[in-house]
């Protein structure tokens, strides 16, 4: 048996890689709820494993006959909303829904149309201040955003937006008092690593350009806002 540890460095004799292929790509990146207007003036919400952020701008990954991609190509106002690992149960609710009636066709095996998907998952829509579609009101994180760019990806088959975030919202028990900064110890996103859900582990350090410090008031272990949420 090889006693190497996973995520040593082995030697070259040691090396246990195989190639393979995967039916996705999802190696451990953060669940976002997305709300956005449909035609009608209502509003859809929509959970998503392809998120992150590049500055101000966080860019999305959607499927193309979606209802969010259908309704930012229109309507660039955008919420997105973190949840946390606790939240994965909600989370896994939405999972199955479309706003889109009728199903499309490559939908129709495995999802069905459910007008209200905040009722359905449990969850409580919560106005936002610059844009029209609200926030997730149990969303440590909330982001109020607009599409600049809605664009197909290389394969046709996915849509790619660059939202520019207007105002951010963060629950005061994961902010460090009488910053701006996110204490990362307090929060914890809700990670998709191949299509389980899982929170973060323990902290293992910091980079030299970060603005919190190791140790600090809001510093308690993290486990108190999952809890009470």
């Amino acid at each position: 048996m090889n006693s190497t540890p996973l995520g040593a460095l082995p030697s070259e004799a040691l090396r246990t890689h195989t190639a393979i292929e995967p039916s996705i790509l999802y190696f451990g990146t953060p669940v976002v709820l997305l709300t956005t207007e449909n035609d009608d003036g209502s509003f859809n919400l929509a959970p998503i494993s392809s998120a992150w952020a590049l500055g101000r701008t966080v860019v999305l990954g959607l499927g193309h006959e979606g209802q969010t991609a259908r309704n930012l190509g229109d309507r660039p106002d955008v919420v997105i909303s973190l949840p946390t690992p606790a939240q994965w149960p909600a989370v896994e609710r939405l999972a199955p829904l479309t706003g889109r009636n009728p199903v499309p066709s490559a939908k129709a095996a495995s999802f069905r149309f459910e007008p209200d998907k905040f009722t359905a998952a449990g969850l409580r829509a919560e106005t936002s201040h610059e844009v029209r579609p609200p926030r997730v009101a149990e969303c440590p994180i909330q982001l109020e955003a607009r599409a600049e760019q809605v664009r197909q990806d290389v394969s046709g088959a996915f849509v790619i937006v660059e939202a520019v975030v207007r105002k951010v919202h963060a629950d005061r028990r994961i902010v460090v008092p009488g910053t701006d900064h996110v204490d990362p110890v307090a929060w914890s996103p809700l990670i998709y690593n191949f299509r389980h859900y899982f929170g973060l582990g323990p902290e293992l350090g910091h980079s030299y350009r970060t603005r919190t410090p190791p140790e600090g008031p809001c510093r308690n272990g993290g486990g108190t806002l999952i809890e009470a949420i």
